[in-house]
C-alpha cells in the first residue's frame, strides 16, 4: 500500500503538502486567501489541511531550516544546506494517536527533490540540475537511482546579490545589514529590460566585481559599500541604474553559464529550482544554450514548492519512487463566502459576452476552480484584460499598485505562441520569455519587446481555453493580459467577500465565479 505523506515547509514562503498514492493532492500556501506574501504557516492554514486529509498520514515531513531569518543560523530539522542523502533525518513519534515516522531532509534537497519529482522525466533517466535562490549557486548530476552527485558551488547568494543591487541603487532602503526585502529581485528582473546591455564601464564593472565577490552579502556587506559609486541611492528608475541592473544581471548568469559548460559531458536534461528559477529571461537564456536535451522549471521554483520535495524526497527514502501525478491547480477550492451582489449586477454567462467585455477594455477578475501552486496566476485566479491598447498595461499596474515599469504578461491560445513570438516553445507556467513579433500587442510587450508567456490548451485549463477562443472570434487575437488576483503585498484572492472588496477599491469592471458573470453597478446603469 502506498503512503500518505504529510509535508510542511517552516519559515518565508511557508506551505503544506499531501503526496497519497504517488499523487499530489494539495498544495497549500500560507500566502494565498490574502494573507501576506512570503507567509510562513498559519494555524488557519493547518486546520485548512488537516480537513483535507482523511485520515493521519503514515509520514510527516518537516522541511530542513533554520530558527531564524537567515541561513546560517542554527538549524531547524535537517538544517539548510546539503544535497546528500546522509542528511536525511527519521524518527518514530504519534501524529492525533497514530504511529507515524517523521521525516526531515534539507532545504536544499528539497528544491532537488520538488525539481525532480515534477518533471516530465522518467525517473531513471540521469539529468543535470542547477538549484539557484538566495543563498545557493549550485549545480549537479542526479543519475539513474536519483543519487545526487553535486558537481560544485557556483556563486554563493546569486539571488541575495540580486536583491542587494536593487538596495544599493534605491534611497529608501535602509543602510542596516541583514535587512532583504523579497520583491526586489522581481523589481530588478523588469529594470533588466531597460538597460542597453553593452560592456560595463570602469566603474560599472567594479560595481559587479565588488557584489559577486561578497560573501553572506545581506550579512557581511552594507549597502554604503559603494556609496562613492555613481549608483548609490541613484533611484532604481534613474537611467544610471537601469544601465547597470541589465549588466550586472548579464555578469551573473555568464558566471554560472561558464561553470556550467565546463562541468557538462553528456546531452542530457537539466531541471532548473530556486527562486531564481522565476528569472524568464535566464530560464530562456538555459532552454537555447544548446547544453541540454530539454529543461525543466517548475511553477513551484521559489520556496513554495519546497513541501512538495521534501514529501518526494520521504517517497524516495521510503518507496524507492521520487515521481508524482500532479496539477499546477493543486491550491483549495475558492470560498463562495458572500454575494457580490448588490455592488455588481448579475449578467448571462457565455464566453462570447465575457470576450466582447473584455474586448471593450474592460478588466474581469477571473476566479475558476482551485488556485495555482506558486507565485504566478495561471487561469484560476487572475485579472484579465485586452492585450490590444497601449494604455492597459498602465492601468493594471494601478490597479495592482505597481510601479509603471513592471510588465504585464500575456496568456495565449497554445497553437498562437509561433504567430505571435520568435518561439514556438510552449510555456504552460509562464517561465520563459519570448519576443514579441506581432505590434498587435502592445500592453503586454516589454520596452526590449519581451514578454512572458503563458501557453494554454483545451486539457491545461478548458475554461481559460474556451476564452482566449471567444476573444480570438471577436478581435482576431487570441491572447489576455493575465495577472495576479491579489491585494498588493498579499497572496491570491480566496473568497467572494475579499473579491468583492477588492473590486471596489480598484475599479475593476466585472467578475467572473465559475459560471457566473457579474458586472459592476456603475457600467450596468450606464
Amino acid at each position: 500500500m502506498s503512503l500518505s505523506i504529510l509535508s510542511l515547509k517552516p519559515g518565508h514562503d511557508g506551505s503544506i503538502a499531501h503526496i497519497h498514492n504517488q499523487e499530489l493532492k494539495f498544495s497549500l500556501e500560507a500566502e494565498k486567501d490574502s494573507f501576506p506574501r512570503y507567509a510562513a504557516i498559519t494555524p488557519n492554514l493547518l486546520i485548512q489541511a488537516f480537513s483535507l486529509v482523511d485520515s493521519a498520514p503514515d509520514v510527516v515531513c518537516v522541511s530542513g531550516w533554520v530558527k531564524g531569518f537567515h541561513s546560517v543560523e542554527a538549524p531547524l530539522a535537517s538544517g539548510y544546506f546539503g544535497s546528500d542523502h546522509s542528511r536525511t533525518m527519521t524518527t518514530k513519534g504519534t501524529f492525533f494517536g497514530k504511529a507515524v515516522d517523521y521525516f526531515s531532509s534539507t532545504h536544499e534537497r528539497s528544491h532537488l527533490l520538488c525539481g525532480y519529482g515534477l518533471s516530465p522525466f522518467e525517473q531513471g533517466e540521469p539529468c543535470y540540475a542547477l538549484v539557484w535562490e538566495g543563498n545557493i549557486g549550485d549545480f549537479y548530476e542526479i543519475d539513474e537511482d536519483v543519487n545526487i552527485h553535486h558537481l560544485g558551488r557556483i556563486l554563493e547568494d546569486p539571488g541575495n546579490k540580486y536583491s542587494f543591487l536593487f538596495a544599493v541603487g534605491d534611497p529608501h532602503f535602509p543602510k542596516n545589514n541583514g535587512h532583504i526585502r523579497f520583491e526586489d529581485a522581481g523589481k530588478l528582473m523588469a529594470l533588466t529590460a531597460f538597460s542597453d546591455k553593452g560592456p560595463p564601464s570602469v566603474k560599472e564593472q567594479e560595481v559587479i566585481d565588488f557584489i559577486l565577490s561578497r560573501k553572506s552579502i545581506l550579512l557581511s556587506t552594507p549597502k554604503d559599500s559603494l556609496k562613492d559609486y555613481p549608483v548609490f541611492n541613484c533611484g532604481v528608475e534613474s537611467d544610471i541604474f537601469k544601465s547597470l541592473a541589465g549588466k550586472f544581471s548579464d555578469a551573473l548568469f555568464d558566471n554560472f553559464y561558464r561553470f556550467v559548460k565546463s562541468k557538462v559531458t553528456k546531452k542530457l536534461p537539466l531541471i532548473i529550482t530556486g527562486g531564481c528559477g522565476l528569472n524568464c529571461d535566464w530560464n530562456s537564456r538555459w532552454r537555447d544554450c544548446g547544453l541540454f536535451r530539454d529543461v525543466f522549471v517548475p511553477p513551484c521554483t521559489n520556496d513554495t514548492g519546497s513541501a512538495i520535495g521534501t514529501a518526494v524526497d520521504a517517497m524516495l527514502f521510503y518507496e524507492k519512487k521520487a515521481k508524482v501525478r500532479w496539477s499546477v491547480y493543486a491550491g483549495t477550492e475558492f470560498e463562495q463566502d458572500a454575494s457580490p451582489v448588490p455592488q455588481f449586477v448579475e449578467r448571462e454567462f457565455s464566453y462570447s459576452n465575457v470576450a466582447d467585455f473584455l474586448a471593450r477594455d474592460r478588466v474581469v477578475a477571473w476566479v475558476q476552480g482551485r488556485y495555482e501552486m506558486g507565485p504566478r496566476a495561471l487561469g484560476n485566479r487572475s485579472l484579465l484584460a485586452s492585450p490590444l491598447s497601449p494604455s492597459m498595461c498602465d492601468r493594471l499596474n494601478v490597479i495592482k499598485q505597481r510601479e509603471a515599469y513592471r510588465p504585464i504578461a500575456p496568456v495565449c491560445l497554445e497553437e498562437d505562441i509561433g504567430l505571435l513570438s520568435d518561439s514556438a516553445e510552449l510555456s504552460p507556467y509562464m517561465l520563459h520569455f519570448y519576443k514579441v513579433t506581432s505590434e498587435r500587442l502592445p500592453a503586454v510587450t516589454h520596452v526590449d519587446r519581451s514578454a512572458r508567456f503563458q501557453t494554454v490548451n483545451e486539457s491545461q485549463n478548458e475554461r481559460l481555453f474556451r476564452l482566449l477562443r471567444s476573444f480570438k472570434k471577436k478581435t482576431g487575437m487570441g491572447v489576455l493580459c493575465n495577472t495576479s488576483l491579489n491585494f498588493k503585498g498579499k497572496g491570491f484572492i480566496n473568497r467572494t467577500s475579499d473579491l468583492v472588496k477588492y473590486c471596489e477599491e480598484t475599479g475593476i469592471d466585472g467578475l467572473v465565479i465559475g459560471e457566473r458573470f457579474f458586472v459592476s453597478r456603475k457600467l450596468a446603469e450606464d
